[in-house]
């Protein structure tokens, strides 16, 4: 295991033809042509890679995994971040008196788009959504995400969502939330391939899933998007949530 400090470097519309997602493969569930956004302009500047510690490491039966402990969102609640992980692929968010798409503004610069392919069997984004989305990590063409997520737990004790081909887990994401007397703390990971059952293919797929490089700027890339929740996350929260509680009351 490694500390590794890291430096930087419209609208889409579905089609009829299928096109390749970051994994490489063909899907035909969703097609939707994507390009680099123009980067919004926010009020608050992205935090640096060295606001938290990040690293990669080698499991055992020679799966990979980037991992990152964020510094603490202030003002942030592990209950604020379940409910972003249920509502982040729709809506907007009101920014200096912009109406904006919310997933955009969590990432200015790399996010395209986050839309809900199914909805959980109760109507949320909660477990066994699925969410499609689409991002270049540090605006590098080289390094797009385009994928179908499937969501496994959305709590306050952290948020998990897996990418699945064939029924076979390539890809999972983990996020782990603690409380602090100032807010809440983040600690996420990708571990590819994301099943063990890839274990005996480890070393082919791994280049072509995540190489190193793009590995590197997902984790420069993960400290600055979660770090600009404490900035419109707790208004928002405030604003949804007593919206929504007040629906369910009727």
């Amino acid at each position: 295991m490694h500390i590794t400090t890291l430096t930087r470097a419209s609208a889409p519309t579905t089609t009829a033809d299928s096109n390749a997602g970051w994994l490489g493969f063909r899907r035909r569930s969703i097609a939707i042509q994507s390009a680099i956004r123009e980067p919004l302009s926010v009020p608050w500047q992205l935090r640096p890679a060295s606001s938290a510690e990040s690293g990669t490491e080698t499991l055992a039966d020679g799966r990979k995994r980037y991992w990152v402990k964020h510094d603490v969102l202030k003002g942030v609640t592990a209950r604020m971040l379940a409910w972003w992980f249920a509502h982040f692929a729709e809506g907007e968010v009101e920014i200096e008196g912009r109406r904006l798409d919310r997933y955009h503004v969590w990432h200015p610069f790399d996010h395209v788009y986050a839309r809900y392919v199914h909805r959980a069997p109760d109507g949320s984004g909660g477990p066994g959504a699925q969410i499609a989305l689409c991002e270049y990590l540090a605006r590098n063409p080289r390094y797009k995400i385009e994928v179908v997520s499937t969501v496994e737990k959305i709590d306050e004790t952290g948020f998990i969502h897996n990418v699945v081909r064939g029924g076979i887990r390539l890809v999972r994401m983990e996020h782990l939330f603690t409380e602090t007397s100032t807010g809440a703390r983040d600690e996420n990971c990708l571990i590819v391939p994301g099943s063990p059952r890839l274990v005996p293919l480890a070393r082919l797929l791994l280049p072509r899933l995540m190489p190193a490089d793009k590995g590197e700027a997902w984790l420069k890339h993960s400290i600055e998007e979660m770090g600009t929740l404490e900035h419109f996350l707790p208004e928002l929260y405030a604003r949804e949530a007593v919206r929504e509680t007040s629906n369910q009351q009727r």
